[in-house]
């Protein structure tokens, strides 16, 4: 078995994450594997956990969050999924 690397627990069940860095971790859960690895949003201070934003270095959960951030770039971010096409 495996302990996770953020509970700790012993889980046979347990699975490897390997990062483009190269760090290796376990995790017993989806849940543990994205409080270590998942970026933060830095508006609402969220879990980002699909695509986000990145504006400038600087990840957002969503367009809505890079508008209220300050940055000027972010003013210009929008939201594409769901967005009527015309």
């Amino acid at each position: 078995m495996a302990v996770c690397d953020v509970c700790g627990n012993d889980y046979w069940m347990a699975f490897e994450v390997r990062t483009v860095s190269g760090q290796v971790h376990t995790f017993d859960s989806l849940e543990c594997a994205a409080h270590r690895l998942a970026p933060v949003c830095e508006h609402c201070k969220c879990r980002v956990l699909g695509h986000g934003v990145e504006v400038q270095g600087r990840f957002f959960c969503c367009a809505h969050c890079a508008r209220n951030s300050g940055d000027d770039l972010g003013a210009e971010i929008r939201d594409a999924v769901g967005a009527h096409p015309g």
